[in-house]
C-alpha cells in the first residue's frame, strides 16, 4: 500500500511539474494574466524561505565585520605597547635633562671649577654606601674631591684610577664632614651612620639648634669647600640631632665633582712695592723727592 501511494504522489507532482511548465511555455493573454495571478498568489508565501537565507546573509557580514573589528583591536593593542615603551624611554629622557639642568643651578666659588660623572654602579652592601663614576685621573679627579648633585653635597672621592673613580657617600660610616648650622653658626661635625640622617657630633652649643635649621659645610680642613647646602637639621625619636639631606641618593643619575682652582702665585715683591727711594742728602735742604728728580 506504502509504494501505491508513493507512485500515486510521484505521478501528481510530475503531472504538476508538467503542467507548470506547459503553462510557462504557452503564449497566450489569457494564459499570461493566469501566470501573473498565479505568481501574485504563490510568491508572497516564499518569504519564510528567503528570511533565513538574508539573516544567515548578515550573521556572516556581521562575522566578518567582527574579525575586522578584532584585527583593529590586536594592532591598536600592539600600538599601544609601542607608545608605552616610547612614553617610558621620553619620561627616562626627560629626567636625565632635569638632573642635569638641576646640575647647572648649583652655585659654586669662582675659585672652584667641577667636572660632571655619570654613575656607573653604586654599592649594596648595608656597610658601605658608595657609588662608582665614569671619570677618573684622567679628567682631572683627585683623591679626597667633594661631590654634588642639583640638590647639595653628595660625599668625596675616595679612590681614583685612570677612567674611573668612587665616591662616598655622607651616609657611609667612614664619612666626617665639619659643618656650620644656620643662622645660629654652631660648628659641627657630620658623622655617617649607614642611615639615611647622618648624626650630628660635637656641637658648640646644641641649645641654639633647632629642627629646621640649614646645614652647610665649614670648609674646616680644606677638603670640603665652604658654604655648600648639606640638608636640615632633624631629630630622631631618641633625641638625637640628625641631618636630613637635600642630595637625593635614590635617584642619582649625574654627579659634579669639584676641583679647586690654584691660586695666582707672585713670585717676589716687585709687584706689591715701589722701588726703594734714595736717601736725602743731610745739610742740603733737599726733600726725598727732590732727590728723586
Amino acid at each position: 500500500m506504502w509504494r501505491t501511494l508513493r507512485r500515486v504522489l510521484f505521478g501528481g507532482i510530475c503531472l504538476i511539474f508538467i503542467a507548470l511548465f506547459l503553462l510557462w511555455r504557452i503564449d497566450n493573454p489569457r494564459v499570461e494574466k493566469l501566470r501573473v495571478a498565479l505568481m501574485d498568489r504563490v510568491m508572497p508565501s516564499f518569504e519564510w524561505t528567503i528570511s533565513p537565507v538574508t539573516y544567515l546573509t548578515r550573521m556572516v557580514a556581521d562575522y566578518e565585520e567582527l574579525d575586522r573589528v578584532y584585527e583593529q583591536n590586536r594592532e591598536l593593542r600592539r600600538e599601544l605597547q609601542r607608545m608605552r615603551g616610547w612614553r617610558e624611554a621620553a619620561l627616562q629622557l626627560e629626567e636625565k635633562n632635569a638632573r642635569l639642568r638641576a646640575l647647572n643651578n648649583v652655585r659654586l666659588s669662582p675659585r672652584i671649577s667641577f667636572i660632571t660623572g655619570e654613575v656607573l654602579t653604586d654599592s649594596g652592601s648595608p656597610f658601605r654606601q658608595s657609588a662608582l663614576l665614569n671619570i677618573g685621573r684622567i679628567d682631572g679627579v683627585t683623591d679626597g674631591s667633594a661631590t654634588v648633585d642639583g640638590s647639595g653635597l653628595v660625599g668625596r672621592i675616595s679612590g681614583v684610577g685612570e677612567q674611573s673613580a668612587r665616591v662616598i657617600f655622607l651616609t657611609d660610616i667612614n664619612s666626617r664632614v665639619p659643618v656650620i648650622i644656620q643662622p645660629s653658626g654652631q660648628r659641627a661635625l657630620l658623622t655617617g651612620d649607614n642611615t639615611n640622617a647622618p648624626l650630628l657630633e660635637f656641637i658648640d652649643d646644641a641649645e641654639q639648634v633647632r629642627p629646621g635649621d640649614r646645614v652647610v659645610t665649614s670648609g674646616d680642613g680644606g677638603v670640603f669647600p665652604s658654604d655648600i647646602t648639606v640638608g636640615t637639621v632633624a631629630t630622631d625619636p631618641s633625641g638625637r640631632l640628625r641631618t636630613r639631606l637635600a642630595a637625593e641618593y635614590r635617584r642619582l643619575e649625574f654627579i659634579r665633582v669639584l676641583r679647586r682652582v690654584p691660586g695666582e702665585v707672585i713670585d717676589g715683591t716687585g709687584d706689591l712695592i715701589g722701588p726703594p727711594l734714595p736717601p736725602v742728602a743731610i745739610g742740603t735742604g733737599e726733600t726725598a723727592q727732590e732727590a728723586v728728580e
